[in-house]
């Protein structure tokens, strides 16, 4: 079951499947029948096991096909794209931080990436910077901790190794 986990939408050939498992096609189709009926009968499960043009691959049951839409559309599913990263570091190193501080920044308008970090729940508002129009102040949550799998922003890379490895890069004649 591990390598057709791995294998995901891609699937495995019978042929490359038997190979791998140094077994004959006639005893693969025997296991595959048995994780294909044991994936089936067991309620815990929320996959199953399918044959397409003897190509097998573990895909979702039916049943759950709601609840997965759901978790689509809420945007959980989905890898941060690089103008989300792009907000979130800026917000991580220089916190408390307003939207335009953020533009300024990166030369662009920040708002769609706001909005979805804000909605996975890797940023949160934290007041008003005082000044006219009192902008919202942005700050990192305990999510982004645990996404990225650290304790505190001491953690992160010091801001001017980034400095130093960029100006290498210029010394070297790259850019």
């Amino acid at each position: 079951m591990a390598l057709l986990f791995v294998a995901g939408d891609q699937g495995i050939k019978e042929k490359d499947l038997a190979g791998l498992l140094e077994i004959d096609s006639a005893a693969l189709r025997q296991n595959i029948e048995e994780l294909t009926v044991k994936l089936l009968t067991d309620a815990d499960s929320g996959v199953q096991l399918v044959n397409y043009n003897s190509i097998y691959k573990l895909v979702t049951k039916n049943e759950f096909s709601e609840l997965l839409t759901k978790y689509f559309k809420s945007g959980l599913g989905s890898k941060l794209s690089q103008a989300a990263l792009e907000v979130l570091s800026i917000i991580a190193y220089r916190q408390p931080i307003t939207r335009i501080e953020i533009d300024e920044i990166r030369g662009v308008q920040s708002s769609g990436s706001l909005n979805t970090l804000l909605m996975r729940k890797l940023i949160k508002e934290n007041g008003k910077k005082n000044v006219p129009g009192h902008p919202n102040l942005y700050v990192v949550t305990d999510e982004f901790f645990d996404y990225f799998g650290i304790k505190s922003l001491k953690e992160l890379p010091a801001i001017e190794k980034f400095e130093d490895d960029s100006k290498v890069g210029e010394i070297n004649g790259e850019s």
